[in-house]
């Protein structure tokens, strides 16, 4: 894969660092281009300490410069659901037919910007939250309606990836 770039965006604080690194490390694999988004002034701190400069500020995402979307969850996406300029970045995305991803907590911003119509997962302490916006909680790894992909858990970061450049790939 070639002068592919995909944008991963991390809350400020508290990513999942398992997460993170888990899909680092698969798009490394093939050579992506990874750049990362966030609000952060500095850098984006994850749950257990790691710290993460980003490339991108929000405010400055263009869609145009990046072939997926990946959003990472952890504790820190809670205070990003109601982020009106995150959620026009998701909805580009998917206008534009790219990969629009997010595992843990991160669904319930793609419910929130409508992108979720039927069925999606997301981590078990926020099904409440994804139902609440008339989404049915799938109790699976990964729920992927074409280029829409939602995981779980940091467990399921493998099959989420795998998932994600399938759908890259076939873009």
């Amino acid at each position: 894969m070639t002068k592919t770039n995909v944008l991963l965006f991390l809350p400020a604080q508290n990513f999942n660092e398992q997460e993170y690194l888990i899909i680092l490390n698969a798009l490394e694999s093939l050579n992506v281009k990874i750049f990362i988004a966030s609000d952060a002034n500095t850098l984006c701190v994850g749950s257990n300490g790691l710290k993460v400069k980003n490339d991108v500020q929000l405010y400055n995402v263009h869609e145009f410069n990046f072939n997926g979307l990946i959003l990472i969850g952890g504790s820190g996406i809670k205070s990003y659901f109601n982020n009106d300029r995150l959620r026009s970045i998701v909805k580009k995305f998917a206008e534009k037919r790219k990969p629009t991803a997010a595992i843990c907590g991160a669904p319930i911003i793609l419910a929130k910007a409508g992108l979720l119509k039927d069925k999606a997962t997301c981590h078990i302490d926020y099904k409440t939250e994804l139902e609440r916006e008339g989404v049915q909680y799938l109790d699976q790894p990964v729920v992927a309606n074409k280029n829409i992909i939602t995981g779980q858990c940091p467990s399921s970061a493998p099959e989420f990836i795998k998932i994600f450049l399938h759908e890259l790939t076939n873009n």
